[in-house]
């Protein structure tokens, strides 16, 4: 008898989620959170490489803007000058992953890149025909309609931007 009650709870827990598995709280976290939607403009303030180069611009001039939608996606555009001063440009979409309780969040964002070009075209990954895949993280923060991010740049920067809530 002790036994069987023993099997059951242990059963009881995982149908309740106590055990859950990494995988069921990635997809959790996947899911859409009902936002309301807006779009968002945003500016860079502040690069920073890892390495020292010489050649390194850290004056990113990036704008960029983004659409953020009813159920926590979001999709955008950018355009900054890269690491070697050639104008570049970035379309992605993404999701925003908002912490409960706080003024601080996280994005994901995952899109194609232009603009590494000429003697350039090798410092990114799979850049074949002037075009690579790149994946960018970012950690913020906001206040009302006004927010600030750190975002990393692969293994090369991080880039603080500011950005309005439109």
């Amino acid at each position: 008898m002790a036994q069987a009650e023993q099997t059951f709870i242990a059963q009881s827990s995982n149908v309740t989620g106590h055990d859950k598995s990494l995988t069921s709280y990635v997809v959790d976290l996947m899911e859409p959170v009902p936002a309301e939607p807006y779009w968002y403009l945003q500016a860079s303030v502040y690069t920073k490489h890892f390495k020292h180069n010489p050649e390194h611009n850290n004056n990113q001039e990036l704008i960029g803007l983004e659409r953020h939608t009813a159920n926590s996606y979001l999709f955008g555009a950018a355009t900054f000058l890269h690491s070697f001063d050639q104008r570049s440009y970035y379309a992605y979409m993404g999701k925003r992953f908002d912490y409960s309780g706080t003024p601080f969040y996280s994005k994901l964002t995952a899109g194609l890149l232009y603009g590494y070009k000429g003697d350039y075209r090798d410092k990114i990954p799979l850049n074949h025909f002037g075009v690579a895949p790149a994946i960018i993280p970012s950690v913020g923060v906001k206040y009302r309609q006004a927010s600030a991010e750190i975002v990393l740049l692969g293994a090369a920067a991080t880039m603080v931007n500011i950005g309005f809530q439109l």
